[in-house]
């Protein structure tokens, strides 16, 4: 039996890649995708695995641009003809768990989390994308619409949900009114160490898209005259450079191990963005290091407050300083191989162990085999 496996797009590695990666060593198969770019993704599992993709592939720029295409992305994933699988796993945050299927194959769906930009987050995004108002604005707000009723039907086409953290959990309950397994996904810790020589940076890794608000981060650390280093790249790099004082460090994307000796040194990790599971301050703390992080979403479910880290609750450049200046008055108490063993709660084999436990279960009691 042949596992069909459905993720959006392998245009580029990050978490959810990595939690595909986990599932595809556990259930090879054929991966049904969107958009595939091999340049982006060479040197993985990737280069040997038949992939199939969407209609959408033939588009000129589509793997570059492949967001501009959502109203695209409902009809084009119910274009994967799965009749050949008995089994079928999607790796979903956004359409993957929209395929069509019947009543006697099995759909597991592992959610990252329900597309952000037609729930939770659809005014944040319509205000960075400066569509507050006018026809534009209203033509995107009645394609979004139409999306979320899309993506509320689709939801039904899934027989057992699994979510990252009980964040995703309560998400998935609130937009389709279905229960899911908490599996938290798998953090490479052992890729990470501890280092006794501090140097005097922090440090913050991010896609550097406006919904992350890396510019709270650097607004803070304007005032506080403290060196940050910022990792990774995106399209608000130049807005975000625009506002730092020479003490902020934009040092782009780094290889695997510059992240890893950055981490290493720095005295602490700020993150900003409310995440579904947040594996970068999984990763921070697998390097010893102390998380100064917005207090919702995942974040709650990995960081221990005041032994592992420090919370703020407000999205604003007060609540930072204000954690940062806490911190740097407990800094002393901070127990860097404590904090790694909190990572090491959340390494592959656990992930891989109970999402093998739970999908062969629910293959053990499917009816229609």
């Amino acid at each position: 039996m042949e596992t069909a496996i459905i993720h959006e797009w392998l245009v580029t590695l990050a978490g959810a890649e990595s939690v595909l990666h986990s599932i595809y060593k556990l259930y090879p198969g054929t991966i049904y995708t969107l958009f595939h770019d091999p340049d982006q993704v060479k040197g993985t599992i990737w280069d040997e695995s038949r992939i199939k993709t969407s209609l959408l592939q033939r588009i000129p720029f589509g793997r570059k641009h492949h967001r501009a295409f959502l109203p695209l992305f409902p009809m084009a994933i119910e274009q994967f003809d799965l009749r050949d699988h008995k089994l079928i796993i999607s790796s979903s945050y956004a359409v993957a768990k929209g395929v069509l299927n019947s009543s006697d194959q099995l759909h597991i769906c592992y959610c990252h989390s329900p597309m952000r930009y037609i729930w939770d987050l659809t005014f944040e995004y319509l205000e960075a994308a400066g569509l507050k108002g006018g026809a534009k604005s209203f033509l995107v707000r009645l394609m979004l619409h139409y999306i979320r009723m899309w993506d509320t039907l689709s939801a039904n086409r899934v027989n057992e949900y699994v979510a990252n953290s009980k964040y995703i959990a309560n998400r998935i309950w609130k937009c389709y009114n279905r229960h899911a397994r908490v599996i938290y996904p798998p953090v490479d810790v052992d890729r990470f160490h501890v280092d006794d020589k501090k140097e005097n940076y922090f440090v913050t890794i991010s896609r550097l898209v406006p919904y992350k608000r890396v510019d709270l981060i650097v607004h803070a650390f304007n005032h506080l005259k403290l060196p940050l280093v910022v990792i990774g790249d995106g399209p608000a790099m130049k807005d975000l450079k625009k506002i730092a004082l020479p003490n902020v460090e934009f040092v782009g994307q780094r290889s695997a191990q510059e992240v890893e000796t950055l981490l290493s040194k720095a005295r602490a990790f700020v993150f900003s963005a409310e995440e579904d599971f947040g594996i970068v301050n999984v990763e921070a703390q697998a390097s010893g290091l102390p998380v100064i992080a917005f207090g919702r979403g995942g974040a709650l479910e990995t960081v221990i407050d005041g032994k592992t880290g420090l919370f703020f609750y407000k999205q604003n450049p007060l609540c930072i300083i204000e954690a940062v200046q806490e911190f740097l008055s407990k800094e002393e108490t901070f127990d860097p191989l404590e904090i790694r063993k909190n990572a090491e709660k959340f390494p592959r084999s656990r992930f891989e162990k109970e999402f093998k436990e739970f999908v062969d279960e629910a293959w053990d009691k499917f009816p229609y085999k």
